[in-house]
């Protein structure tokens, strides 16, 4: 069953520019200005951490939170936006530097579930039943930091309260092997779906997969898709670009290797992604050297690139490749899908 695409991103893909090692290059745009760009570049979808829904949530009450993530539900509508998800960000507190669900800090760890707390509040109110965790600062510099059985029991507990929490959200893990932590608890989706497992509601935990993770796991970004599909817990991706074993590059989808795009594009596809209201989210960076008045081509481009790797994998004779899989005629199959690349 063919796939059913509709495209989301955060408004942290519009941003100004400053890394590890340099400052702001461009200039600010307002949250507001953000979603008029949505709809005008083909996205109906926002992707939103709990902050960037109800900003300075840490300084409001619950009810105050919830009042402002309904007027942000009223923004949506008037621009014809829905949210994807809602994620707890808390790895810029400084009570979560030791991890928020994992820190040894009891105090911290309160923190960390009063915070998922509020951030399924927001979820709510904006009409969306999807929480991500990436779970950025669960986990350790050094191993001898925490006991790893604990950690996991630890995160294990905080989904549980969470699930019980409300009982209409699904939460969607989106691991990643390392950074900002060099070791982290949750480092494949293979991790993440099985964590489910030790919940009462296993079938409300799901994954998100970012091909960037996977790369960084030096992992294939569409079997790990295809891991998650076999299990019905793919509920979302983030899609863009690595160059090898490095820092998270986020670049533009396709833009690296554009036949590991192709397949990841294909998987989803052929496995009817979409079909049951899933979003392809993008999670790609523009260049520190673009300019204010071409900062979005990286959303722009990395949706048409996605969209012209469908229109090819959709070209394919599948009867063709059937015959060479049943041959095991690879070096023909090989020629075949890199030639339909290069016409």
């Amino acid at each position: 069953m063919a796939g059913t695409f509709r495209f989301s991103f955060g408004p942290w893909n519009i941003h100004e520019g400053a890394d590890p090692f340099g400052p702001e290059v461009r200039n600010s745009i307002a949250f507001n200005e953000k979603l008029k760009t949505y709809k005008q570049m083909g996205f109906d979808g926002v992707q939103l951490h709990d902050d960037d829904a109800v900003p300075e949530m840490n300084e409001l009450s619950p009810e105050q939170i919830i009042k402002e993530a309904k007027e942000l539900k009223k923004v949506l509508d008037d621009h014809g936006l829905q949210a994807e998800f809602v994620a707890p960000r808390m790895w810029f507190d400084p009570r979560t530097i030791d991890g928020g669900y994992t820190n040894n800090d009891a105090a911290c760890r309160q923190y960390a579930l009063d915070r998922s707390k509020r951030c399924i509040d927001i979820a709510k109110a904006l009409g969306t039943q999807n929480i991500v965790l990436w779970l950025a600062r669960e986990g350790t510099y050094i191993r001898e930091a925490k006991d790893p059985v604990l950690a996991t029991e630890r995160i294990a507990a905080a989904l549980q309260m969470m699930l019980d929490y409300d009982k209409d959200i699904r939460i969607m893990i989106e691991s990643k092997p390392n950074e900002p932590m060099d070791h982290t608890y949750i480092p494949t989706i293979g991790h993440a779906i099985s964590m489910g497992l030790l919940t009462n509601a296993p079938e409300r935990v799901g994954c998100l997969i970012e091909t960037a993770h996977a790369l960084l796991a030096n992992l294939s970004p569409s079997d790990e898709m295809g891991f998650a599909l076999a299990h019905k817990k793919l509920w979302s991706v983030h899609l863009n670009d690595q160059n090898s074993l490095k820092f998270d590059q986020d670049q533009t989808f396709g833009a690296v290797d554009p036949r590991r795009a192709l397949n990841q594009v294909r998987v989803l596809d052929q496995h009817g992604f979409g079909n049951d209201g899933e979003w392809v989210g993008l999670d790609v960076k523009v260049m520190r050297t673009q300019k204010d008045a071409v900062a979005l081509k990286h959303l722009d481009y990395s949706r048409k690139i996605f969209l012209r790797l469908l229109e090819i994998s959709r070209s394919l004779n599948e009867d063709m490749i059937a015959q060479m899989q049943a041959d095991c005629d690879y070096e023909e199959l090989n020629w075949y899908i890199i030639d339909a690349m290069l016409k």
